[in-house]
C-alpha cells in the first residue's frame, strides 16, 4: 500500500488556454464543469498569470522555478541546459516515481534524447507534439526514443496513457506531469481541431468582449477552440474519476494550469506573445492535501510560484534559488508579504517586459531589437498602460496620458525592481510622448493600486 503521509502530485497542463474559458470566470457555455467543481472543492487561483507568454519559455519556468532569462530558454527552439534541475529531479530525490506524458518543447529535436528528458523516470513524450502528431494521429516516443502510436483523439490518447501510469504507480508515491498540446492550434493547418461534432456546439455562440471588439481570427476559430476546451475538461473528469476509483483521490494533489492564453491574432500577427490578459492570464486551481476547501485566492499568482508550491505541498524543501514562492501561506490565511504585482517577460514578437497589479497593466518594449535574437535590452520605451478596473478587456491604451503620469511613474519603478529581482541588469526606460487626457483624472492614491 502507498504511504498516505506522502501525497501524489499530478500536473494537468494545457497549452494556450484563456482564463475566461472557465465557468468560474464567467464563461456561460458550460465548457469546464469538472474544473469548476475541482476549484470550488479545492483552491481556485482567481488571478493566475504566466511569466512568459510563449510555449518553451513558460515550460522552462514551470520546470525549474526560474525566469526565462535565467534558464536561457527565452524563446522557442532552445533546449533547457542539463545544469538546470527540474521538478522531476527534486521529486526523484524525495523518493517519488516521476513520469512525463505529452509535449515537452525543451529539447533539441524529436525524439527527445534521454539526457534531455528532464530527469523524468518514465517518459512518453514528444518535443514538438504539434509536428509529430495530428488530432487523430498521436505519435510519441518512449524513454528509449522508440516511436509509440496511440489510438483516439489526441487529448484522450494522452489521458489514457496518464491513467495507465497512475494505475501502475498506485502503490508508490508518484509525480506525474501531463502536458497536452490542446487547445493550441494545429500548426500546419492553422486551425483549432476539436473532436468530431464539437465545433458545431459552440460556433456562433458567446464570445469574449475583446474578441467581439477586435475581431482577429476568432470568428473562424472560436467554435473549434471551445470544443477542444470542453474535451480537455472531460479528460480532467476522467483523471479525477480514475484517482477516486483507485482510492487515491484523498492523497493526490492535482494542479490544473496552462502555459499562456490566446488572443486570436488581435494583438499581433498570431495568438500570444503580448502583455494582454488574453495572452497572459490562465485558469489555475488545485485540489488535494493542503488545498481542499482552500477557497478562492485573490492575490496575484505567477506561473513562477507554482514549482515552489508543489514542492512545499509535498514536503520537499524549496531551493533558495527559485524566483517564485509557495502559495500555501496564502491558502492558510497566514500573514505574508505577498507581491502586489506579477512580472512578465515577453519574447519573439518583441523584446518586452510587463507588470500587472490589481488595477494596472504596464509594458515596455525594445523597439529596435529582434525578439527571437535578443533576450533583453539595456533600453526600453513605454508601450502600454491599461486601467483594468474600467477597461478589463484592454481596449484603451493610456500610455503617455498626462492624467496617468503618476501611474506610469509608479509602475516604471515597480517594473525596474522586478527586473532586478529576476537577475536582469537595470535598463533605461524612456517615457512615452505626452498625450492630452481630456476628462480623465487619476489621484496619487489610485496610482498605487
Amino acid at each position: 500500500m502507498q504511504d498516505k503521509g506522502r501525497p501524489n502530485v499530478v500536473v494537468f497542463f494545457t497549452d494556450q488556454q484563456r482564463w475566461d474559458t472557465a465557468g468560474v470566470h464567467g464563461n456561460p457555455l458550460e465548457l469546464t464543469p469538472n474544473f469548476d467543481r475541482m476549484v470550488t472543492r479545492g483552491t481556485h487561483i482567481y488571478n493566475a498569470f504566466t511569466c512568459q507568454p510563449v510555449c518553451a519559455p513558460a515550460r522552462a519556468c514551470l520546470q525549474t522555478g526560474l525566469y526565462a532569462t535565467s534558464t536561457g530558454v527565452y524563446r522557442n527552439g532552445l533546449a533547457l541546459g542539463a545544469e538546470h534541475k527540474t521538478l522531476a529531479h527534486y521529486f526523484n530525490e524525495a523518493g517519488y516515481r516521476t513520469g512525463y506524458i505529452g509535449k515537452w518543447h525543451l529539447a533539441d529535436d524529436d525524439p527527445v534524447r534521454p539526457d534531455q528528458q528532464g530527469g523524468y523516470q518514465y517518459w512518453l513524450g514528444a518535443n514538438r507534439l504539434e509536428w509529430t502528431s495530428k488530432p487523430y494521429e498521436t505519435v510519441l516516443y518512449d524513454n528509449d526514443c522508440r516511436e509509440v502510436r496511440l489510438p483516439g483523439y489526441r487529448v484522450d490518447a494522452l489521458t489514457d496513457a496518464a491513467i495507465r501510469f497512475i494505475n501502475e504507480s498506485k502503490d508508490v508515491p508518484f509525480f506525474l506531469f501531463i502536458s497536452y498540446l490542446e487547445p493550441h492550434h494545429q500548426n500546419h493547418i492553422d486551425d483549432f481541431v476539436p473532436p468530431d461534432g464539437y465545433r458545431e456546439r459552440y460556433t456562433g455562440r458567446w464570445m469574449p468582449p475583446d474578441l467581439i471588439a477586435l475581431g482577429g481570427s476568432a470568428g473562424q476559430h472560436i467554435g473549434g477552440y471551445f470544443g477542444i476546451v470542453r474535451r480537455l475538461d472531460e479528460a480532467l473528469g476522467r483523471l479525477l474519476d480514475a484517482l477516486k476509483s483507485l482510492g487515491l483521490d484523498s492523497n493526490t494533489i492535482v494542479l490544473f494550469t496552462s502555459d499562456h492564453g490566446c488572443h486570436f491574432k488581435t494583438r499581433n500577427r498570431e495568438y500570444k506573445r503580448s502583455c494582454h490578459e488574453s495572452s497572459i492570464r490562465v485558469p489555475t486551481g488545485f485540489i488535494g492535501p493542503g488545498f481542499d476547501a482552500g477557497g478562492c485566492v485573490q492575490e496575484l499568482v505567477s506561473l513562477i510560484d507554482l514549482p515552489p508550491t508543489l514542492l512545499d505541498a509535498a514536503g520537499i524543501p524549496i531551493p533558495g534559488h527559485m524566483h517564485g514562492r509557495s502559495i500555501l501561506p496564502l491558502i492558510r490565511k497566514e500573514e505574508v508579504d505577498w507581491p502586489e504585482e506579477v512580472f512578465i517577460q515577453i519574447s519573439e514578437s518583441q523584446v518586452g517586459r510587463a507588470i500587472r497589479t490589481r488595477r494596472w497593466k504596464y509594458s515596455v518594449v525594445a523597439p529596435d531589437l529582434h525578439g527571437g535574437k535578443h533576450s533583453c535590452s539595456d533600453t526600453y520605451t513605454e508601450e502600454c498602460l491599461y486601467d483594468l478596473e474600467s477597461d478589463p478587456y484592454e481596449l484603451r491604451n493610456l500610455i503617455g496620458y498626462e492624467s496617468h503620469q503618476k501611474v506610469a511613474e509608479v509602475m516604471r519603478e515597480r517594473l525596474l525592481r522586478r527586473m532586478r529581482e529576476a537577475g536582469e541588469d537595470e535598463p533605461k526606460i524612456i517615457p512615452a510622448e505626452p498625450v492630452r487626457s481630456g476628462q480623465r483624472r487619476v489621484s496619487e492614491e489610485e496610482a498605487y493600486q
